[in-house]
Order: structure tokens, then C-alpha cells, then sequence
């Protein structure tokens, strides 16, 4: 990257920063991406293409997230890219561009002098530097591809066998289910779900299912709430999450225990529990692990 100066590289970085701020919950990469390229004017060298493939564009900004991501200012997680406090304060107090790059540089520098190599490579062995952001961003790609895969998947499964995934998480967690919600008004319920097969033990939990990808609001919780009795504990599951008011409102409940449950939870504790998922419910999400050689944490 000898055509782009840090200067350059920084005022980048500070207008993906300046989009990411206005999304607290985090953006896709690939959507990040874009918004960041329809939002600068791009030299004619970031135009163009590598030989090996790929815009340089891209590749500029994914190698000079590797450093603000390793500064602390930048989480990645299943694709997602989220400004961390310490990147808004970062993004606040170096206004000028190239002071900015500089500094994630420097906090990637002293992580980097951390890792079980930092003998043999040294501080001034640039090139094991591109290696290994190399491996950072194959290691990002990878991930970002496969959680678009699920992603899509889910989002696009029937709904009644959506209910049925959910159903069958369940009892692979070793609860009972009584009963899933045929087609039809369910009258706010989907799942009920048991700890002992006779339902002698309370609580009884009451599973609310919505696979459709619009965020879930304080109202969404509110209603489902509403029909949850004494004894009752409810879970909610959203593939499109919720608002911070409608998490903040199930949080607040002292006389009803709501759980929700996004996405990225839901995957967690599919793959948690596959193991002891039946064959049949593998078949609803079959995953196949895949191990390489993951870059530094």
C-alpha cells in the first residue's frame, strides 16, 4: 500500500468510524463497507483491482482495521464490526487523520510486542506484520461468509420450521416440549416447553418465535409479557434482535422472567448443544466445523 499515505489511510478510517458511530449495535462488514465507499471519493489507485483479485479499497480498510481492532477501538464478531467506548473516545480526541492511524498503530505495535513471537520477529519486521494481518483478514472473511450462509438460511426457513429448530433446541437443553403452535393464531405463544415430561415442576416456559428479520420493539416484549402467568417463564426469540428499549424493559421485570434470545445467541447454543440434538433436528441446521489456522486473539 506505498500509493496511500497513513494521512490517507486515517481520514478512511475516520469516516468508517464517523458511519459505525451512528450504528451502536454494529454494522456487517460488507454493509460497512459499502456505506464507507459511497461516502468518500476514492482515488483512481483505490478503484483499481489487484491481480491476485479484489478492490484495493477494501483491502486498505480491512488492513487498517486489523490495527484498530488489535488498539481496542474496533470488536469483530460473526461479521459484525462495532466501535468499542475506547474507539468513539479515540475518534474524539485524534482529530487529525494521520495522528489517528498513527496512534492505532502504535497500540497494534505494543499488543503485537506482547505475542509468543515477538523475539524472533522484532518490532521493525514489517513484513511478518503483513503476514499475519494477512491471516487476520482471511481468518475475518471466512467467518463474515459462512455467518452470511446461516444468516440467509434461517432468515428464509418456513416459519412453522423455524418453531420446530427451536423446539428441538429445546429439548436437546434437556426441557420437555408439550406442545409447538400449529398453523395458525397461536394467541402470542409458539413453544410450551416443561422441566419433567408430567409438567409436576414449575416453571412452565412459554416460547415466543419470530423469524422474520424486523428488530422486535418495547411493545413486541410488552405484549408477549402479557400473557405469561405467575408461574410462567418467557423466552423470546428474534432472529432480527431487539431495541435496547425492549431488552432494557425484559431486564426491569420483577414479577415475570423474560429471556431474549437474537441470532448470534441462538447459533451459540445450537452449536453448544448439537451434540445432543437428534438427527432429525441436525437436519434442520447442519453445520460442519472446519478448522485452520486461526490468526493471534
Amino acid at each position: 500500500m506505498a500509493d496511500v499515505t497513513k494521512k490517507r489511510v486515517g481520514e478512511i478510517l475516520r469516516e468508517l468510524f464517523n458511519i459505525l458511530k451512528g450504528h451502536p449495535e454494529g454494522m456487517r462488514a460488507k454493509e460497512a463497507l459499502n456505506a464507507l465507499a459511497n461516502s468518500v471519493t476514492m482515488t483512481e489507485y483505490e478503484r483499481g483491482n489487484y491481480e491476485s483479485g479484489g478492490r484495493r479499497f477494501e483491502k486498505i480498510v480491512r488492513f487498517a482495521t486489523v490495527d484498530c481492532a488489535k488498539a481496542g477501538w474496533l470488536t469483530k464478531n460473526k461479521g459484525i464490526w462495532t466501535l468499542t467506548e475506547a474507539g468513539i473516545i479515540a475518534y474524539r480526541d485524534f482529530r487529525d487523520p494521520e495522528a489517528f492511524y498513527r496512534r492505532a498503530q502504535q497500540l497494534y505495535k505494543a499488543w503485537r510486542a506482547t505475542q509468543p513471537d515477538a523475539e524472533v520477529v522484532g518490532e521493525a519486521d514489517d513484513q511478518s506484520d503483513v503476514g499475519s494481518k494477512s491471516a487476520s483478514i482471511t481468518y475475518e472473511q471466512a467467518e463474515e461468509q459462512a455467518w452470511q450462509e446461516i444468516d440467509h438460511y434461517l432468515r428464509h426457513m418456513p416459519p412453522y420450521e423455524f418453531q420446530e429448530l427451536v423446539a428441538s433446541l429445546l429439548r436437546a437443553m434437556g426441557y420437555h416440549v408439550s406442545w409447538v403452535s400449529p398453523p395458525g393464531k397461536d394467541g402470542g405463544i409458539d413453544i410450551v416447553a416443561l422441566l419433567d415430561p408430567l409438567g409436576t415442576r414449575p416453571p412452565r416456559i412459554k416460547v415466543q418465535v419470530k423469524r422474520q428479520g424486523q428488530t422486535v420493539n418495547v411493545e413486541g416484549v410488552r405484549s408477549f409479557i402479557a400473557v405469561l402467568g405467575d408461574e410462567d417463564v418467557g423466552l423470546f426469540v428474534s432472529l432480527g434482535g431487539f431495541t435496547k428499549d425492549a431488552a432494557d424493559e425484559a431486564r426491569r421485570q420483577e414479577s415475570r422472567r423474560v429471556t431474549l434470545i437474537d441470532l448470534e445467541q441462538l447459533f451459540d447454543l445450537w452449536v453448544e448443544h448439537y451434540p445432543k440434538l437428534t438427527d432429525e433436528a441436525r437436519r434442520r441446521l447442519p453445520l460442519q466445523p472446519i478448522h485452520f489456522l486461526a490468526p493471534e486473539p
